[in-house]
């Protein structure tokens, strides 16, 4: 009588199937397999060899708690394809001697997690044996045309999925700084604390179940890990604060990647990570997606506009002086905001919206309860189609917001000027396989000031205001707008210089230099041919990158006359000394002076922000980088001010290139001083790598540096 077959051992064929599903960065041991695309298996026999026609061998996939075969998370599909209709499929490759190989694929649609993979075999309708060959992970898949993360350039796959480190764009529009950040979104168990932060949304602890099920959707992965990224609502990943006071955590300007958070969090218990900013939300975003396999990128926004009442207005006051005030409505602009794209198909969304889509994880406003943002179509935005799913219209007046500045004054309200083309510049990102800066403004906005872009404005103001006449909740509360009103806020208003035909512009005589003192010139113009006599109020005060103003600590007072036609320079000067203790980590700073000519009530202001700058550190790679080879690394640094420092602490990392962040304490610098170190190190990778470096101390905290370093196979 005919034995039944007997499985004796499975091999997986990790290391193999992982090169071809560009998962050999993660492990060449564990199976991480994508789905739409097959991988292999050989199931070896201990009795005999597999015959056609009379054994039936039936696969099974299950992922989740609760595996079902209703809802997707329980797969059942056979050799012979008997097993009745699935998307998965197994077919013969090879039947040896005593051995089989199988070629197994999961559908295009199919949830993403781990998985547990078994065989049944039905020998001689007979005897049922199963067996439990292991598991692997299915992750999305760029890389094929069915999947609804599929991207069709190779070079934006490399970059936007396989890339593990980045810059992130910070500073202000008139000084772009790129930030090196080590993404590491291959690195030992990023993985599995990625799976992790998935089972631990408040999603899948209410109904683990549907969760799994939903999985598929990368719509709903991203407003499921967006959510997570933030602590506001859950054990997410990270404390936001914006306070200044980080003594009980790290500084978010001190982060250099993502890998030391997401293990800090799940060596914790999933207790969220002391602290981050906006640029830190968006960098494990995009760490956690590219993991997963849907093409990310991060995004920098300068002058970005915070609307906490979407009237796609936000309103700024100021004193006599040119102050900025803290603004009662919690309206901002940002100095500069950092959130991700996330490319997929939109089947949710009419035609012609799918592709780059905005999530933001920084916590600002609730999104459906919870404090995520996104997916909102990129071309929506720009479109100004602000009704559509999910969070287009906050998204949309980040970018395109009307700025109203009003002056406060003995208890009134005077409104200065409106600027329809304030919000929204620079909008950055690293180009491709480059070093460079891409500018992709165009993407979210026509031309400030083309015909185009004011109808689209007035279309998103006229659906936000049809939004608001149907939603109960404002309806008591908002004033629906009159189609005069709607005609004001089409036109920009007239501006200060059309009235009293002068004009303010404040001009840098030096680059500013941390440690150095600030000298600049108010330059006056008369445009009119009359004299004008003015008098100008000029203030500085730090400022938070979200738009927060800080005390101000310097004050000016010009008078200036004006012949027709003339121009004059006020020079000014602000010292080191008088500086120095106000400033913020973001070593921000407004300048901003308020203007009246004697016979005009109008009022002309003008500001710029100043973005005080550090030597940068210089990383030196002593000799060739050659895998599982010694290499020595050279750091050199300095201390850039007048004054001792102390505390200072640098940290060094490089996914491929150190297994873990290196912490070197240097203690107290001289003034001026310069000190190098060198480091070693054993590269255990191969192919284009980055190292970066941060060094702060008791005065700084974020003096950046960074050397791309190509890793070869062998010598």
């Amino acid at each position: 009588m005919e034995q039944g077959l007997e499985v004796a051992l499975t091999d997986l064929q990790s290391a193999w199937n992982n090169v071809q599903h560009h998962t050999e960065e993660i492990s060449s041991e564990r199976l991480l397999v994508r789905r739409g695309q097959a991988f292999n298996i050989t199931l070896y026999f201990r009795n005999r060899g597999f015959q056609p026609g009379l054994d039936n061998v039936i696969f099974m996939a299950e992922t989740g708690p609760l595996p079902d075969l209703s809802n997707g998370t329980r797969a059942l599909f056979s050799l012979t394809g008997r097993h009745g209709p699935s998307p998965w499929i197994a077919l013969l490759e090879t039947n040896g001697a005593s051995s089989l190989e199988v070629s197994l694929c999961a559908p295009p649609t199919a949830a993403v997690g781990r998985y547990l993979l078994k065989v049944h075999i039905d020998s001689f309708q007979r005897s049922v044996t199963a067996y439990q060959l292991g598991e692997f992970i299915l992750l999305f898949n760029p890389w094929c045309p069915e999947d609804s993360v599929y991207l069709d350039s190779e070079p934006q796959r490399q970059e936007y999925v396989v890339n593990d480190y980045g810059f992130i764009y910070q500073g202000n529009k008139n000084w772009i700084r790129p930030c090196p950040w080590n993404y590491g979104q291959f690195e030992e168990n990023i993985i599995d604390i990625c799976l992790e932060l998935l089972d631990k949304s408040l999603n899948f602890q209410t109904d683990p179940a549907t969760d799994c099920a939903l999985r598929g959707s990368p719509v709903y992965i991203s407003r499921v890990v967006c959510a997570m990224i933030n602590s506001n609502d859950d054990n997410g990943v990270l404390n936001g604060n914006w306070s200044e006071n980080y003594l009980d955590g790290i500084n978010p300007a001190e982060w250099t990647g993502s890998v030391a958070i997401l293990k800090q969090w799940h060596a914790t218990g999933c207790q969220p990570v002391r602290y981050g900013q906006c640029w830190v939300f968006a960098a494990i975003m995009c760490t956690v997606m590219r993991c997963l396999g849907i093409p990310t990128r991060v995004i920098t926004n300068f002058d970005s506009g915070h609307d906490t009442d979407g009237n796609l207005i936000i309103d700024e006051y100021y004193d006599s002086t040119g102050r900025i005030l803290e603004n009662k409505k919690k309206d901002t602009v940002w100095n500069f905001h950092v959130w991700n794209e996330c490319w997929m198909a939109r089947k949710d969304l009419p035609p012609g919206y799918g592709g780059w889509q905005v999530l933001d994880a920084t916590p600002q406003e609730t999104s459906n309860g919870l404090y995520c943002c996104g997916p909102a179509s990129v071309r929506a935005i720009k479109e100004g189609e602000v009704d559509l799913n999910y969070d287009t219209a906050f998204a949309f007046s980040m970018v395109n917001a009307d700025c109203m500045s009003w002056l406060v004054y003995g208890g009134k309200e005077q409104k200065i000027h409106r600027e329809t083309n304030t919000v929204g510049n620079f909008i950055s990102t690293k180009s491709i396989q480059s070093n460079e800066r891409d500018d992709i403004t165009e993407n979210y906005k026509y031309i400030e000031g083309s015909p185009q872009e004011r109808q689209v404005f007035l279309k998103a103001l006229q659906k936000l205001r049809a939004g608001r006449s149907e939603d109960p909740h404002h309806a008591s509360t908002s004033m629906p707008l009159s189609e005069d009103s709607l005609r004001r806020l089409h036109m920009p208003s007239l501006q200060p210089s059309d009235v009293v035909q002068v004009s303010l512009k404040f001009q840098l005589l030096a680059p500013p230099h941390m440690g150095q003192d600030i000298s600049f010139v108010l330059l006056a113009l008369n445009m009119s041919f009359q004299f004008k006599d003015l008098k100008v109020n000029l203030s500085a005060q730090s400022l938070l990158h979200d738009g927060s103003p800080l005390l101000a600590f310097w004050q000016d007072t010009a008078f200036i006359t004006l012949s027709p036609e003339e121009a004059k320079t006020h020079s000014c000067r602000i010292p080191y000394s008088q500086y120095s203790q106000y400033l913020s980590t973001d070593k921000l700073i407004r300048i901003s002076a308020l203007g009246e000519e004697k016979s005009s009530p109008e009022k002309i202001l003008v500001d710029k922000i100043i973005t005080l700058a550090y030597p940068g550190i210089i990383i030196n790679v002593l000799g060739a980088a050659i895998v599982n080879q010694p290499l020595s690394i050279q750091v050199l640094f300095s201390n850039p001010l007048s004054e001792y420092v102390e505390d200072c602490v640098l940290t060094v990392e490089g996914s491929g290139l150190f297994k873990k962040q290196q912490r070197v304490l240097i203690g107290i610098l001289k003034p001026q001083h310069r000190a190098s170190i060198t480091l070693e190190t054993v590269p255990f990778k191969s192919g284009q790598r980055q190292i970066q470096a941060n060094l702060r101390s008791n005065k700084f905290k974020d003096i950046k540096g960074y050397r791309n370093v190509y890793v070869d196979l062998r010598l």
